[in-house]
């Protein structure tokens, strides 16, 4: 049988989700304490793969089983007591053999919160960033995403894709003043994302909200394809995945669906 988990993670002492040969990874620490549990060895598989340091309000992850675990929140009480403070296991649930934390997946939904002031209880959580920005130009070069599906001015180099196409449904800056400060979110959803995609399009979109390059030259760099021409990728530690949405169907067999997870960092 095939079941889905439901959990969330603060990435700044992880090497990204994915089980690393030299580095920590969230993906190990949970087939760990699975396999702690369920006395017999463990693999799951994520909805995506975040990069090192980077957050999850919200993520998936499916794993394969003969015999049925005893679902319910003394399994969930188990193997949060071994995982550390942040990673928190929030549901386990059965769901159809074909399903897929992967690729049944219909979308994913990542912001990424910049702060104007250093702020000690936001630390490794928001990217601090003072340079005076024009957002009106931001999000009207942010605009222009949703105009394409090609996006691999936006990915690392060496990734193994067969296609850098992905749909945005909608990105764009929102600004919350914080006393005499307002600080900045960016939201984004698409079908799927490419490696460093997201931070690399934050990275150059701050560098037309600087004035270092136009919105024409941003649409530019979009039809270019190339990854040389787009700007430095953001720090990871402002990156969160927000929400990883399914078909309804996914959650028939759910006992005790939890509140969807909106990351306010």
């Amino acid at each position: 049988m095939r079941y889905f988990i439901e959990l969330s993670y603060r990435g700044t002492n992880y090497h990204g989700w994915q089980r690393q040969p030299n580095g920590m990874s969230v993906q190990e620490m949970i087939e760990n304490a699975l396999t702690t549990v369920l006395r017999e060895p463990v693999s799951i598989v994520g909805s995506g793969r975040t990069d090192t340091g980077v957050h999850a309000g919200q993520q998936f992850a499916h794993f394969d089983r003969e015999e049925p675990p005893r679902l319910g929140t003394q399994l969930i009480h188990s193997l949060n007591s071994l995982l550390p403070a942040d990673i928190a296991i929030r549901d386990i649930f059965p769901v159809r053999a074909d399903d897929h934390a992967r690729y049944t997946a219909l979308s994913r939904y990542y912001q990424y919160q910049i702060i104007r002031l250093k702020d000690p209880f936001r630390a490794g959580l928001a990217y601090v960033f003072t340079p005076a920005l024009d957002v009106e130009r931001m999000n009207e070069a942010a605009g222009l995403l949703r105009n394409h599906t090609d996006f691999e001015s936006f990915s690392k180099v060496k990734t193994d894709v067969r296609t850098f196409n992905c749909r945005i449904e909608f990105a764009g800056w929102e600004q919350t003043h914080n006393g005499a400060t307002a600080d900045l979110t960016f939201h984004i959803k698409a079908d799927r994302f490419l490696r460093g995609m997201v931070r690399a399009i934050v990275g150059t979109l701050l560098m037309v909200g600087q004035g270092r390059m136009s919105v024409a030259e941003f649409d530019e760099v979009i039809l270019a394809r190339d990854r040389k021409l787009a700007g430095r990728a953001a720090p990871a530690e402002g990156l969160s995945l927000v929400e990883v949405d399914y078909p309804a169907e996914v959650f028939a067999r759910r006992q005790n669906p939890s509140t969807p997870v909106r990351v306010t960092i």
